[in-house]
């Protein structure tokens, strides 16, 4: 009889992969038209919070302008999630995101601040900036093509 035994570093891989795909899933919610964009923040094993790329609550529904470019206070995914969380009276402080492409720099200062300790994503974003902010400020970050 074989038993196949499954590291927890293998696990893991496979609880990223998953949170991950839940992600692309929630990104399908935003009403912008060039990028969807979805993040959850995980803790312990529970989704604490999430979020996808949009206009702030009370707006219009459309992300670009006439011009299809994306409208200046459109809110990333995770600024959306790390917002949500704080509202709700949660803690972010140790948690892992989960976000379809890579932060930018402005959301990697949220992260940082909210002491979110470890980031995932899929999607390569075309400005690396906020990716080496993060390793800066020795938050690992991790790419997991899906």
């Amino acid at each position: 009889m074989h038993t196949a035994t499954t590291t927890s570093e293998e696990r893991q891989v496979q609880f990223d992969r998953r949170y991950l795909e839940m992600a692309q899933i929630w990104a399908k919610n935003s009403y912008c038209k060039r990028r969807q964009v979805g993040a959850l923040l995980v803790k312990e094993r529970m989704i604490i919070s999430d979020g996808y790329n949009g206009t702030p609550s009370g707006f219009e529904n459309e992300c670009e302008d006439d011009n299809n470019c994306t409208k200046p206070y459109v809110l990333h995914a995770e600024a959306n999630a790390i917002t949500k969380v704080a509202k709700s009276g949660n803690s972010s402080d140790g948690a892992t995101l989960y976000v379809t492409s890579s932060p930018c720099v402005e959301c990697a200062k949220l992260i940082i601040q909210a002491g979110i300790k470890r980031v995932v994503y899929c999607d390569e974003y075309r400005n690396t900036d906020g990716i080496e902010l993060l390793q800066r400020a020795g938050i690992p970050v991790e790419r997991i093509e899906l």
